[in-house]
C-alpha cells in the first residue's frame, strides 16, 4: 500500500494510490497520515479498504511529505561503507545519530533553499523508515513490527554548518527545507530493503548510484539500537545514510546552486524533482 499527502502546504489531505496509480482521498476514512493512523491495527484497517469504493483526488495535486506531524527526526551517519570511504573516514563501530528539526520537512518536489550566506549545501539520497509503533527497548528481532513502512528521503546537508563550525552534526542539517520526505510512505510488506537501487541526479547528470546493499547497520538493527536511548513514537522518521557522490566529496568539491535541479529515486518508492532557490 502507498500512502500520501496532498493538497496545499499545511493543508495537505490523505489519500493512496490505486493500482492505476491515481491518488484515492482517504478524508472520510482517516484525519492525516499521521501518528497513530501508522499504527498496525490502523494499517490492516485501511489495507482493506476497496480503493474503487474512495472518491479520487483532483488531478494534478501537490504532493506534500508523506508523513504528518513528524516529531523525532533522526538521521544516521557514516551508514554506507562506499560513502564512509569516500569522506575519508572509518565505518563507526556503533551508528552515528544526528536529528534533523522536524521543521525541515517539506514535500517531495517542493523548492529547497539555500540557507543565507551558505555556500557548500549538498545533496544526500537516503532510505527512510517510518514508525508505525511506540518502539522502546525493542529487540532486533522485534524490530520491524514496529515499522509503518518506508520512503524517499534526501537529506540536504550544509557542510560548512556541519564540520567547519565546531559542535553537533545537526547545525547543518535542519535548515528550511533540508527534509524532503516522500511522494508516498510504501507500507513494509511491500518493501525489502536489502537491495535497492538509489540514486540522484544534479541537471540531468547521475551522482549518486548506489545500493541499500552497501549499508552497514541494516534497518531492524537501527530500530532496535536507536530504541536503546529514546522512545521512537509512531510518525517518527528515521533516515538511515547515503551512498557515495555527494557533492562533498567531488573532486573538487561541487555543491548545490540556485536554478539547479535534482531528481532522487529509489527503486519501488518513488521519484522527488526538486528545483534549488536562495533563501
Amino acid at each position: 500500500m502507498k500512502l500520501v499527502r496532498y493538497g496545499k502546504p499545511g493543508a495537505e489531505k490523505p489519500g493512496l494510490l490505486d493500482a492505476d496509480g491515481k491518488v484515492r482521498d482517504l478524508s472520510a476514512v482517516v484525519p492525516d497520515i499521521a501518528g497513530e493512523v501508522l499504527g498496525r491495527e490502523s494499517l490492516k484497517r485501511l489495507q482493506a479498504l476497496d480503493p474503487a469504493s474512495l472518491p479520487l483526488a483532483p488531478a494534478g495535486e501537490r504532493f506534500g511529505a508523506c508523513v504528518g506531524r513528524v516529531g523525532n527526526f533522526i538521521a544516521v551517519g557514516l551508514n554506507y561503507a562506499d560513502h564512509a570511504a569516500e569522506s575519508g573516514m572509518a565505518v563507526p563501530p556503533e551508528p552515528v545519530l544526528f536529528n534533523k528539526a522536524p521543521s525541515c520537512v517539506v514535500g517531495p518536489n517542493d523548492t529547497i533553499l539555500i540557507p543565507r550566506g551558505s555556500e557548500k549545501t549538498d545533496w544526500e539520497v537516503e532510505l527512510a523508515i517510518v514508525i508505525g509503533d511506540r518502539a522502546s527497548y525493542v529487540s532486533e528481532a522485534e524490530a520491524l513490527d514496529y515499522v509503518a513502512g518506508f520512503c524517499i528521503c534526501n537529506d540536504i546537508s550544509e557542510r560548512a554548518y556541519q564540520t567547519e563550525r565546531s559542535g553537533q552534526w545537526m547545525k547543518g542539517k535542519g535548515c528550511p527545507t533540508f527534509g524532503p520526505i516522500g511522494p508516498w510512505l510504501v507500507t513494509k510488506d511491500e518493501v525489502d530493503t536489502a537491495d535497492l537501487s538509489m540514486k540522484l541526479s544534479v541537471n540531468g547528470e547521475t551522482v549518486q548510484n548506489g545500493s541499500t546493499a552497501t549499508m552497514v547497520y541494516k534497518v531492524p538493527f537501527l530500530v532496535h539500537y536507536i530504541s536503546q536511548f529514546m522512545i521512537l513514537e509512531p510518525g517518527d522518521v528515521i533516515t538511515t545514510g547515503t551512498p557515495p557522490g555527494v557533492g562533498m566529496g567531488m573532486k573538487p568539491p561541487r555543491y548545490l546552486k540556485a536554478g539547479d535541479r535534482m531528481e532522487v529515486t529509489i527503486a519501488g518508492l518513488g521519484i522527488q524533482r526538486q528545483t534549488v532557490a536562495q533563501g
